[in-house]
């Protein structure tokens, strides 16, 4: 009777620890993307409703800070700078809050994300950058808050802010002719330093062709046009040492060692040290 008891006990604080209440949000959360020429916009946000309430000059006053959603801030995060209005906002993410208004919105992109609401502790120096955009009258009526991005083109898009029977729109300028050229000119300028020396790691790690390692690392160091980092050289070394070339191995290893000294990475300048004293033996 003892052991089913302990059975039966052991049982219910199983199923007591693995019960887990699921009940629907209130404001559920919403997670958008959308590409923007060659730009990443991603917007994180909860998105309240309506209910029959009257939104605009009333649940969320005029002329009053809104955090432009629910629960935590609003996210929205951007990989390459932007231009909104004419000025820079640097690619990151930012909290999005705004100042509603019935003719005018301010439009805030804030430094902190990590507020629930509000920040407590809001610091008008951690704004990034603020514009004005004018509150459009929808002929419908938009249930449930909604940010988006939309009327896209190669080169800009715009963020909405949707709700009630309000629009604002917000456009942004993304950098697409400028990463297009960048990344042509990359490619078109063959494999870059990284590429070799993975490419060169890799066949030493792997068992490969070490002579072509040997090449590789090799192009990877004239990549750097005589300012060799001390790991590229440390993977030289190696692959010169496995190769039998220990003369040559510890030569570059000295330059490792150098070089590590310099950038006081502790580890590459004992490993180096290590290796110049083993090689030397033989």
């Amino acid at each position: 009777m003892k052991k089913i008891l302990i059975a039966t006990g052991l049982l219910l604080t199983t199923l007591t620890s693995q019960a887990q209440v699921r009940t629907p949000q209130a404001s559920p959360k919403s997670d958008v993307h959308q590409i923007v020429g060659l730009t990443d916009v991603h917007i994180d946000y909860s998105r309240p409703s309506t209910k029959g309430r009257t939104i605009f000059g009333d649940l969320v006053p005029f002329g009053k800070l809104w955090r432009t959603g629910a629960n935590n801030n609003t996210i929205v995060t951007f990989s390459e700078d932007v231009k909104i209005g004419g000025k820079d906002l640097p690619k990151g993410s930012y909290g999005l809050y705004s100042i509603p208004r019935a003719d005018s919105w301010d439009v805030i992109f804030y430094k902190d994300t990590n507020a629930w609401g509000l920040p407590e502790d809001w610091s008008e120096s951690k704004i990034v950058l603020k514009t004005s955009a004018k509150p459009e009258n929808l002929n419908r009526n938009v249930e449930t808050l909604t940010i988006a991005v939309n009327n896209l083109s190669i080169d800009s898009g715009h963020l909405e802010i949707s709700w009630e029977k309000t629009l604002v729109a917000v456009k942004f300028d993304v950098p697409t002719q400028k990463t297009a050229t960048q990344s042509i000119e990359a490619t078109l300028a063959g494999p870059s330093a990284n590429d070799y020396f993975s490419s060169a790691q890799y066949y030493y790690q792997s068992n490969g062709d070490l002579n072509k390692a040997l090449v590789w690392v090799n192009k990877a160091i004239e990549k750097t046009k005589g300012d060799a980092p001390f790991w590229i050289l440390r993977q030289k070394s190696l692959i010169q040492s496995k190769l039998g070339d220990k003369k040559g191995a510890i030569e570059t290893a000295k330059l490792s060692l150098a070089g590590a000294e310099k950038a006081n990475n502790a580890d590459y300048a004992k490993m180096n040290k290590d290796s110049i004293a083993e090689w030397s033996k033989k």
